[in-house]
């Protein structure tokens, strides 16, 4: 049985900063990406950032880049998160998949449950 499961969320004050984890298990992930999606109520989720299988190659969307980094440690992924605004605010979930970046959310393989983080003003 695959799980992802997250940790780290929670409340921080605007500019602070948060660490969220990702753990997998259940089968391999050595072929597949990790990485990061938000959503917000009434919002689609949306692409965060992610790291390939192999962790040489990251991707981050415009408005968390250079505030952000990911890194991987085998079936561990992590993301620091510094500088938190208000609108960081959002459930954030990980996701594996073979191909994470430029792919539809619809069609990640495998979601963690999510976990809130709620950055105050």
């Amino acid at each position: 049985q695959v799980q992802l499961v997250e940790s780290g969320g929670g409340l921080v004050q605007a500019g602070g900063s948060l660490r969220l984890s990702c753990a997998a298990s259940g089968r391999t992930f050595s072929s597949y990406d990790m990485g990061w999606f938000r959503q917000v109520p009434g919002k689609e989720r949306e692409f965060v950032a992610a790291i390939s299988w192999g962790g040489g190659i990251t991707y981050y969307t415009a408005s968390v880049k250079g505030r952000s980094t990911i890194s991987r440690a085998k079936n561990t992924v992590h993301l620091q998160m510094n500088s938190l605004k208000p609108e960081d605010t959002a459930v954030y979930y990980c996701a594996a998949d073979p191909m994470i970046y430029g792919s539809s959310w619809h069609k990640m393989d495998y979601w963690g449950q999510g976990t809130q983080v709620t950055v105050s003003s």
